[in-house]
């Protein structure tokens, strides 16, 4: 790739570790202007020393209030916005049905499809305008754990199939002018993806688990252990004018697991 992304005014959701944080780097490698949205105060700090060009609005993706004032704030700064990441998630750690009591189904699924889900309602609702105005483009994280089983429990997969949802019917809302994809990245090496703090999982990091490249790569045909920059590669072509003709589809960066 060489500067695909000259002229680009992009927003990032949840840009301050895993796949967000490779999104911005390899935008701005593309040549893209790039603008940041961060729940975590010291990730933000972090991105903001790192990437000084690189506006940093710190605030929680599933309120509108926070994603009003990243848009606000990329447009002020670019003069516009062409294209929307979102990059939010958080993890149940496989827990299944038998798993959950009534409550933790209760406060689990409030807490799971608030940051799954609603983060990437509001972020779209906070910058369809400008996009519109632009003829832009959202891409969204799915997962491959919305394709195939085992790869999440019984509150992660169904937020997953929820994204999926969006990218189709907002697609097809936006449609001519907005183009929606999305990204579905399997298992990925160096991410910080925590679990539901009302399953007592929030210091839990997916990053950290003992041989998780070795685990990763057993699980898939290609016998490869991803990294957030492997995928990034592919938000970089959605974003890109060559894929124009693109919209309501993905990407599946999960090593091969059609394959299977």
């Amino acid at each position: 790739m060489t500067k695909w992304l000259v002229n680009k005014r992009v927003l990032v959701v949840g840009a301050g570790s895993g796949i967000g944080r490779a999104v911005v780097a390899a935008f701005l490698d593309e040549g893209a202007q790039v603008s940041a949205l961060e729940r975590d105060t010291q990730k933000g700090r972090t991105l903001s020393q790192d990437e000084p060009s690189v506006p940093v609005t710190i605030g929680d993706a599933s309120v509108s209030d926070a994603n009003r004032s990243a848009v606000e704030r990329t447009v002020e700064s670019f003069g516009g916005l062409d294209v929307l990441v979102q990059c939010v998630g958080i993890f149940d750690y496989y827990k299944g049905i038998r798993d959950l009591t009534h409550d933790e189904i209760d406060t689990g699924f409030n807490e799971m499809f608030n940051i799954n889900v609603k983060s990437h309602m509001h972020s779209i609702k906070a910058a369809t305008a400008s996009l519109e105005e632009s003829g832009g483009s959202i891409i969204l994280t799915e997962s491959t754990s919305a394709y195939y089983p085992g790869r999440g429990g019984a509150l992660y997969v169904p937020s997953k199939f929820a994204v999926r949802g969006l990218v189709k019917t907002v697609g097809h809302e936006l449609a001519p002018r907005v183009r929606v994809n999305a990204v579905a990245p399997g298992g990925t090496t160096g991410t910080d993806m925590r679990g539901l703090q009302s399953l007592g999982l929030g210091e839990e990091s997916l990053g950290r688990a003992p041989g998780r490249a070795a685990d990763l790569a057993a699980r898939v045909p290609l016998n490869t252990a991803l990294s957030a920059m492997d995928h990034a590669g592919s938000y970089v072509f959605l974003a890109s004018d060559r894929a124009k003709g693109i919209s309501g589809d993905v990407i599946h960066t999960d090593g091969g697991m059609a394959l299977k």
